[in-house]
């Protein structure tokens, strides 16, 4: 009976630790951002917004670059590369899943149609940057956690080696699934000249700060038809849109007519399909060059020093000759969660805005988010670990995996939707409410989470 009763009460124990262990590091981030909302609270703001903008626009050109630099860098390897394939993998996985979720979200509740691309996306694409590496910090920050010693490192390393793939999605899928729907736009009668009808706003400091949140400068770099229903258009059927009002990638810029019949671009143009055409002029009006930013230029580089020992070895290490440089950048690394939960707390703060999508398309999309999805990543980490896919025995591995799949929608989702015109409160609204219910059910997942992998430990 003694022996029951002394496993009883270690079982207990254990539990109670466990929730302790996954518990705290979220309190500590909650922590972080209350401090951020009291201080951009509008009645008193403490700070104002334009900080919290120059705040943000520090976190990602400086210290989440060092960050990224500095941890990935020093842990990836050739074979290291090769033995992480499914982390971008699963952030495309995570996406595609999304997205049926969405489409049944969208089908169930049925919002009004010019908000059901909108609702698809943004139960897709979550959150898979400064969140994940936020919890990932607070979870390892602590000596006792679960992971071992090099928890934040590696940890680091694997949330900043799936961001180029979701930044390539950002600029591809995400870019024309958040384009404004026709209904927006007035066509003119030459077919070729379309006149916007939702009003931007040019005042930087007049925009919300979810728009500055996550990746500051997006609205400064509009492109020509950013705010224009470019794929509607081109893929316009033929009996309502002729084929010549197909918008031309250089359709704006003005041609010699005597030279015109020479260029070989119009030459190629009357050879090409007709669909071959339309993908090239979609292709060519992608800006995939903007995802050429310093959290991008960070990853790269990391590759190369990371994956060249000769030059690795000059860079990273106590004894190495520039350790000097990867310490300061550390130092700075050391700023980026912090700033990260003091600006979603200044934009907390701004409160919900007015929104058009609905109360019960709002909840579909938070419960398809932030419960349903987690469930579903549970079971692809499990399938894919079963499967041989995973690095043996390597639970933090496992942890930011099932991470990709609890976090709610990005903040830069926010971003695209003031760079196309189109849905910015709706957004803006939607981010706000993910973020709080977040609170809970990321507080349920994470001691999920904890539970399943602590078991194998």
């Amino acid at each position: 009976m003694e022996s029951v009763s002394v496993q009883n009460q270690t079982k207990m124990r254990s539990t109670r630790e466990d929730l302790v262990l996954s518990i705290l590091p979220l309190l500590k981030l909650i922590c972080l951002t209350v401090i951020g909302l009291i201080l951009a609270r509008p009645r008193t703001q403490l700070i104002p917004k334009a900080t919290f903008k120059l705040l943000s626009k520090l976190v990602f050109a400086l210290f989440l670059p060092c960050l990224i630099f500095i941890h990935l860098g020093e842990t990836i390897t050739l074979k290291n590369f090769v033995r992480w394939w499914f982390i971008p993998v699963n952030v495309i996985l995570s996406t595609v899943i999304g997205c049926v979720l969405g489409l049944l979200v969208a089908k169930i509740c049925r919002p009004s149609p010019e908000y059901f691309r909108f609702t698809i996306i943004m139960t897709a694409f979550g959150n898979t940057g400064n969140l994940p590496l936020a919890i990932v910090a607070s979870v390892c920050h602590s000596a006792e956690n679960p992971f071992g010693p090099e928890c934040n490192k590696t940890g680091t390393a694997y949330v900043s080696f799936a961001q180029w793939v979701a930044v390539l999605l950002v600029y591809t899928l995400v870019y024309h699934m958040m384009e404004p729907p026709m209904e927006y736009y007035e066509v003119v009668e030459d077919g070729t000249e379309i006149q916007e009808q939702v009003s931007t706003t040019t005042n930087d400091l007049s925009r919300p700060l979810l728009v500055e949140a996550e990746w500051p400068g997006m609205e400064d770099r509009e492109t020509e038809h950013c705010k224009t229903p470019l794929i509607a258009r081109v893929f316009q059927s033929a009996s309502s849109l002729s084929q010549s009002s197909i918008p031309e990638s250089d359709s704006l810029e003005e041609r010699d007519p005597a030279t015109a019949p020479r260029s070989p671009k119009s030459l190629r143009c009357l050879a090409e399909p007709r669909m071959v055409r339309r993908i090239r002029i979609v292709a060519e009006k992608t800006p995939l060059l903007h995802i050429l930013q310093p959290p991008t230029f960070a990853t790269l580089l990391a590759f190369f020093v990371g994956m060249v020992p000769p030059v690795k070895s000059v860079v990273y290490g106590d004894d190495a000759p520039l350790s000097f440089i990867t310490d300061s950048l550390e130092i700075l690394a050391g700023a980026m969660v912090p700033s990260v939960m003091l600006v979603l707390g200044g934009m907390l703060a701004e409160g919900p805005t007015e929104s058009r999508l609905g109360i019960r398309t709002t909840i579909g999309i938070v419960i398809a988010r932030l419960l349903v999805l987690p469930l579903v990543g549970i079971a692809v980490v499990y399938l894919a670990d079963k499967s041989n896919f995973l690095i043996p025995g390597d639970q933090m591995y496992r942890f930011v995996l099932l991470l990709q799949y609890t976090t709610p929608s990005a903040i830069l989702l926010g971003a695209i939707a003031s760079l196309r015109g189109y849905a910015v409160r709706e957004a803006s609204a939607l981010l706000f409410w993910q973020h709080v219910f977040a609170v809970f059910s990321l507080a349920i997942y994470v001691i999920i989470y904890f539970k399943m992998l602590l078991s194998y430990v």
